[in-house]
């Protein structure tokens, strides 16, 4: 089963309405405190939490996928390196900005 079908035209969705997103909210002011369901009117901070909270549900999703799909081997392997791999980049990005903007 051939799954590149299935996984390139949401990434390229994403990283489209991505771009729009942090475009429009580049200037507007960012909250740190209650609810805000926009990722990009959160502080860095607060992004930084958020992605860490998204570890466990990447896992569940990655169990699941494992549990109920019907993939090979390597390209399970695959999604679970890219899937952990862009938290991981997610969270470091997140933590060096939120302190880059805590000393100023």
């Amino acid at each position: 089963m051939n799954i590149l079908p299935y996984i390139i035209p949401p990434m390229i969705a994403v990283l489209v309405v991505s771009t729009i997103m942090s475009i429009i909210y580049k200037d507007k002011e960012k909250k740190d405190k209650g609810f805000v369901l926009n990722y990009y009117r959160l502080t860095y901070r607060r992004r930084f939490i958020r992605t860490v909270w998204a570890v466990p549900i990447v896992s569940l999703i990655y169990i699941a996928l494992y549990r109920f799909s019907d993939i090979t081997s390597n390209e399970y392997k695959i999604i679970g390196v890219f899937f952990f791999s862009l938290l991981l980049l997610d969270i470091g990005y997140n933590y060096s900005k939120w302190k880059k903007n805590e000393k100023k």
